[in-house]
């Protein structure tokens, strides 16, 4: 059998500001932030430290803990009534081997 291939996807809230000739995006619920000459290379920016962010959380296995102690907890789907603009999305691309040596018992 093949690996599985899982994809996590996180919205997140994200905020622009301008210091002279740089822009800058950050996550204030994550405290991750970049920078860019321009609003879309600072998106661009903040999604790749994102990225980078939440694949090292994973691949250590602090996640769950980053995320509690960022204020997060499950709760049901809302749709959120804000403009797209103030969310940046972030997939997370894991492969799972259903043979491998690790057995999940979650």
């Amino acid at each position: 059998m093949e690996g599985l291939d899982i994809e996590l996807k996180f919205r997140l809230p994200v905020k622009f500001t301008k210091k002279r000739k740089w822009y800058v995006a950050s996550c204030p619920v994550l405290d991750v932030a970049s920078q860019g000459e321009t609003e879309k290379k600072a998106r661009d920016n903040l999604v790749e430290a994102l990225t980078l962010f939440l694949t090292t959380c994973i691949e250590i296995g602090t996640l769950n803990g980053v995320l509690k102690q960022c204020g997060f907890k499950s709760g049901e789907a809302k749709r959120l009534k804000t403009k797209e603009k103030n969310y940046i999305n972030i997939p997370l691309y894991l492969l799972a081997n259903p043979e491998g040596s690790k057995v999940c018992r979650a």
